[in-house]
């Protein structure tokens, strides 16, 4: 069985000696960035990898593309391969944030045409209330052939910029509703989010224990957010394209394929004092 959403530890646990299984920890804290490593290295599920945001889920910043612009692709199939990733390998990610850092993985590995791979639903925590132990051994892997092919390419600030007033595009932001309205900005130099978007923050598709929402309650929600539109020209971003990658697997959850991400995000997006921002409510 192939699992390309979300697993359960129940799910997991089986398989965690599995050759044809990789583990990867992708625990991070956007303002104390070795958190998630230290974290790692004390207790992380056994013979789990770590990746780090910065390292390896993101490529250089110029500054004007972004807090996390994504690697080139080949680096990054090639960092996936000394992991041990191959063509048929199964992939669970993890995090302690409700999927927001794992789910980049899961989406950057589907970029790469990779579609076996799984968000651990409720992360560490879902796994320590199972009962299930942790490790502090770090694993030793062999590195595998990844033949990798593009899908899902990203949509750039040039396309946003020309399909503003596109009444076919729904732009969906994944911040916290605040900083969708351009308060409490705390981590980007200017406040506010891209005209004509729509807020839908992350933690939305999320219930009180961490885990996901049922698909029916999340179809329901995106079923009412996209309205008219259709799923395939609805275009998610957030801060530097993390948390966005959440919406967008809660969105394949609920049954509609085909969201587009905003790679940059507003932090790309705002870095240009020429593209106009709004702030306040929309919807």
């Amino acid at each position: 069985m192939n699992f390309q959403t979300l697993i359960t530890p129940e799910q997991l646990a089986p398989h965690i000696d599995d050759p044809l299984w990789r583990i990867f920890d992708c625990r991070h804290e956007l303002s104390n960035p070795d958190v998630g490593e230290r974290a790692y290295r004390e207790a992380h599920i056994p013979n789990a990898q770590f990746l780090h945001l910065d390292r390896d889920l993101s490529g250089p910043k110029t500054g004007n593309n972004g807090r996390h612009p994504l690697p080139d692709p080949a680096v990054f199939a090639s960092r996936m391969e000394k992991c041990g990733l191959s063509n048929s390998t199964q992939v669970v990610a993890y995090d302690d944030a409700g999927g927001m850092y794992a789910a980049r993985l899961w989406w950057m590995l589907r970029w790469l045409g990779h579609d076996k791979v799984a968000v651990l639903d409720g992360g560490l925590a879902a796994w320590r209330r199972a009962g299930y132990g942790v490790s502090r051994e770090i694993p030793n892997v062999k590195p595998a052939r990844f033949d990798w092919r593009l899908h899902d390419q990203p949509i750039d600030a040039e396309y946003v910029l020309s399909h503003l007033h596109d009444p076919d595009i729904l732009l969906v932001d994944g911040r916290g509703a605040d900083r969708f309205r351009g308060e409490n900005e705390t981590i980007d130099p200017v406040p506010g989010h891209i005209p004509g978007a729509v807020s839908r923050p992350f933690r939305d598709n999320l219930d009180a224990d961490g885990r996901f929402r049922s698909p029916q309650e999340l179809r329901e929600a995106f079923a009412s957010l996209l309205g008219k539109h259709r799923a395939e020209n609805l275009v998610a971003y957030c801060g530097s394209g993390v948390s966005a990658c959440h919406n967008l697997l809660a969105l394949r959850l609920a049954g509609f394929d085909g969201a587009k991400l905003y790679a940059g995000s507003w932090s790309e997006w705002c870095s240009n004092p020429q593209r106009p921002i709004a702030t306040g409510s929309t919807r």
